[in-house]
């Protein structure tokens, strides 16, 4: 099935809560904080669907019909191609401002079916349970959100036994023959408000005694007991598109997820009661290269708008004439091929993952993901250098044109010989939305550590590096030669006296 963008925001009048602050929002298509960012959900559906990127968006299966290609799961380098394709074709269209799109969970979930073996060793049905899910939602074509760590004050389960008081975490909390309940709270459910499912998880090391923390399951998020609490939505803070136009159609909201004795099917449940093994899904299955090569694919996207904006500040007041000026553009340009390479590098490197799967090169992914991380602050601080003052000498807003006389002032006053006063207010508009706005903030702090603190993602560079290897050549070195027979001589004769 290929869903379409009004049957996406059909599905998500499902009686779903969600707060701001003491709102209660129960129709996320329709309220001021939300509903152009569900028209964006929407669009995104429809457009791979268009008949121009069918034949790469969609694939099909004899007993599955038409899907999504990132639900593909990959027996070729054509099909890693096919799905980066797609990543591609919808980091496009969102500018690659919008993180946890549709194929980002999705992903996840393609992969880990690859590998049910790894979930079979509590049971075989939690391996059955994580390819049918994986089918279901390839047949839906739903959008699933992930929650998969614990909130930051309950990462020190020993306070709270100290006090005699319940972990904030998410937990099982009971089990019958129909399935487990949940209570509890993960974060960060970025997306959630426009998705379908929360996929609940554990990507950070549990300790051995937090067994019932260790629950891997999905949960609708219009399912009983279920509220999602968003940070605050910077949508409806936009006047209007002129005035903020990334802040308009593109804040995807982080919310907590809360569950207050949520009952979950056992045909949703993936593992429980392991700690070792709820982490070890994301490591033992491609399920991590191939939600974090979409994440490179999604940064790419939006390098190449920063590059495009910097080119365009710098034309307009003639600055890209000045050799220092096309020197850091120059330098915004390699880095936009450098990340280009990294990502045809993790197809061109595929790994084999057994049973006639490949999957996206891990070291290079974890490579291009530490790039990213390191780059994006100093890439916007480029940016920033190139707008200088010019973000803050333009009219408070539009409306200027609203007044003859000042809009003919401002027409007179603020123009360029590169640029008419409006398209200039225009631009540097555009530009304040990347570089200082809240949704800017917000983003600075997202390419930070949406993958994890820093130390987390050079640790996944170590632990895939081939340290063997690489001491070898060490090794081969030194046993290449030896100390020189005559200071061996040398060395051995005692002193005089």
């Amino acid at each position: 099935m290929l869903r379409t963008g009004r049957e996406h925001l059909e599905t998500l009048r499902d009686g779903r809560v969600v707060y701001i602050g003491s709102e209660k929002v129960t129709d996320v298509c329709n309220h001021p904080a939300f509903r152009n960012a569900a028209r964006t959900v929407a669009d995104i559906y429809d457009l791979k669907r268009l008949e121009e990127h069918r034949h790469f968006a969609t694939s099909d299966a004899q007993s599955a019909g038409s899907y999504s290609s990132y639900y593909l799961q990959p027996r070729s380098r054509e099909d890693l191609r096919k799905r980066t394709r797609t990543h591609r074709l919808i980091a496009d269209a969102t500018y690659g401002m919008w993180g946890r799109s549709i194929d980002h969970v999705s992903s996840f979930i393609t992969a880990m079916a690859m590998c049910p073996d790894v979930f079979a060793r509590k049971g075989a049905q939690y391996g059955d349970n994580i390819v049918a899910f994986y089918e279901r939602m390839r047949a839906e074509d739903a959008y699933a959100s992930y929650a998969i760590t614990p909130p930051q004050g309950a990462r020190d389960p020993e306070f709270y036994q100290r006090q005699n008081l319940t972990s904030p975490t998410l937990r099982i909390v009971g089990e019958t023959d129909g399935g487990i309940v949940i209570s509890g709270m993960k974060m960060l459910a970025t997306g959630g408000v426009f998705a379908n499912y929360v996929f609940v998880g554990s990507i950070l090391p549990l300790a051995p005694n937090q067994i019932k923390e260790s629950v891997t399951c999905m949960v609708p998020v219009g399912a009983p007991g279920v509220t999602l609490w968003t940070r605050k939505p910077l949508e409806r803070e936009a006047k209007s598109e002129f005035e903020a136009p990334l802040t308009w159609r593109f804040d995807e909201t982080d919310s907590m997820l809360m569950c207050a004795n949520v009952k979950i099917p056992w045909e949703s449940v993936f593992t429980l009661d392991d700690p070792d093994q709820a982490r070890g899904i994301y490591i033992e299955t491609p399920a991590h290269s191939f939600g974090n090569h979409q994440s490179n694919v999604r940064f790419h996207s939006k390098l190449k708008l920063i590059a495009g904006l910097a080119s365009r500040i710098a034309q307009s007041s003639g600055a890209d004439q000045v050799p220092s000026v096309r020197e850091g553009l120059g330098r915004l340009a390699s880095l936009e091929a450098a990340l280009d390479g990294m990502i045809h590098g993790q197809i061109e490197c595929a790994e084999d993952w057994g049973n006639g799967y490949i999957g996206y090169n891990r070291r290079v992914m974890y490579a291009a993901l530490n790039w990213c991380t390191e780059n994006y602050s100093p890439i916007i601080d480029s940016l920033r250098e190139l707008c200088g003052g010019g973000v803050f000498q333009m009219p408070a807003d539009i409306s200027v044109l609203e007044d003859p006389v000042l809009a003919e002032q401002f027409e007179t006053f603020f123009r360029t010989p590169q640029m008419h006063a409006k398209d200039r207010m225009k631009l540097f508009k555009l530009a304040w939305d990347v570089v200082g706005s809240e949704f800017a903030g917000r983003h600075q702090s997202y390419e930070k550590f949406y993958a994890g603190a820093g130390f987390v993602v050079k640790n996944y560079n170590y632990r895939e590096a081939p340290w063997d290897a690489f001491r070898k050549i060490v090794d081969d070195l030194l046993d290449s030669y030896d100390v020189p027979p005559q200071s061996a001589q040398e060395a051995t004769e005692l002193p005089a006296k």
